[in-house]
């Protein structure tokens, strides 16, 4: 997954202007106490902090 695609699901999942904001403020375990921009800052894949947004909005199997 590429770094466009990341951000393209995040807005899908919750809109253009609020998907930023939640990965920078919502902390995560799944990502070792990180924010989603902290994580990909951090060298994390796009495709790792996904998965880890995507258990913690609950989203549906087919956003997986």
């Amino acid at each position: 997954m590429k770094y466009t695609e990341f951000w393209t699901r995040m807005e899908d999942a919750l809109g253009p202007s609020y998907a930023r904001s939640w990965a920078e403020g919502f902390v995560m375990a799944d990502l070792g106490g990180r924010t989603a921009k902290e994580a990909l800052d951090a060298g994390y894949s796009p495709k790792e902090v996904w998965r880890a947004v995507w258990a913690a909005l609950e989203l549906p199997a087919r956003d997986r």
